[in-house]
């Protein structure tokens, strides 16, 4: 049973949390502001946040009769009856719960309107797969992921540990570019789940736009990201332009396998697609310490 829970946690996407806060923890060491006790709660409420929302996809999609059995993903622990509704209904908002006591703890380390952000974020979990128009079946999900990737989790990282946005165009730059990266897991994701997508009339962008634009677009993001963040480049030694030219060898190696492989196949993908990203991320904050 543990080993069920687990498989909804859906451990491949969880990079994708960590590297939001790792950069945003580069982003404050470029600031001389970096604080271990803020950073570690903003990564523990990331990933309870992003695990919320991972059951509570298994459980909407489940219930919205939008999932079924035999899908090419990775194994659905509700609808392939692993684990009852009602407990993951229970264990979404456990999860949610906790995340929430995470954000009144960080509290203490910011002003009190935060906690309009952390009810937000918390919605969105949510709000992704629930309600009356959830975000993933409206082709709005890459988008959301962006935001709540990239954007969110990077500026309110870096905020909570300098109290001030500091250097802002580095600040938005970067946290636009991991939320791009990180909306290629989602890509991926969506990519290997066309044809079941389509059958239950979930519109997410690889079922409205199609495969072909969707592997483009992959391919565009991660080249476009590391683009946008000139700003940070020109101001680091010639010597970190390594960082990025990495990444984007890895990206298109991985584009070149995802964009001709179909189901089942493409699941290692969608691993190797966040671990980029974490590497990337990684890469990031080594060149944030050295560079400061």
């Amino acid at each position: 049973m543990i080993r069920k829970w687990i498989e909804a946690m859906r451990l491949r996407t969880l990079p994708v949390s960590v590297a939001g806060v790792l950069a945003g923890c580069g982003c404050a060491v470029w600031q001389n502001g970096f604080s271990f006790v803020p950073a570690l709660l903003c990564l523990l409420f990331a990933l309870s946040a992003q695990i919320a929302s991972n059951f509570g996809n298994e459980y909407y999609d489940f219930m919205n009769g939008v999932d079924r059995k035999g899908r090419e993903g990775f194994r659905r622990g509700v609808t392939e009856g692993d684990i009852s509704p009602q407990m993951m209904k229970y264990a979404t908002f456990l999860m949610l719960g906790l995340a929430a006591l995470i954000g009144c703890l960080l509290l203490i380390f910011g002003p009190l309107w935060l906690i309009f952000v952390g009810c937000v974020i918390l919605l969105f979990a949510l709000a992704y797969s629930a309600g009356p128009y959830p975000l993933s079946h409206h082709g709005l999900g890459d988008i959301a992921v962006v935001i709540f990737f990239g954007v969110v989790p990077v500026t309110f990282t870096c905020y909570l540990q300098t109290g001030e946005w500091g250097k802002l165009p580095i600040l938005l730059t970067t946290s636009v570019a991991i939320g791009l990266l990180a909306a290629n897991v989602l890509i991926v994701n969506n990519y290997r789940d066309k044809e079941d997508d389509e059958a239950v009339g979930k519109n997410t962008t690889v079922v409205l736009f199609g495969r072909k634009a969707m592997s483009l677009v992959y391919l565009f993001s991660g080249i476009f990201a590391m683009a946008i963040m000139a700003p940070l480049w020109l101001q680091l030694p010639l010597w970190a332009i390594f960082a990025p030219l990495v990444y984007i060898l890895m990206h298109i190696l991985t584009w070149r396998r995802m964009s001709s492989s179909r189901g089942a196949a493409l699941n290692p993908f969608l691993g190797r697609t966040a671990l980029n990203l974490l590497i990337f991320t990684i890469m990031l904050l080594a060149l944030f310490v050295c560079g400061r």
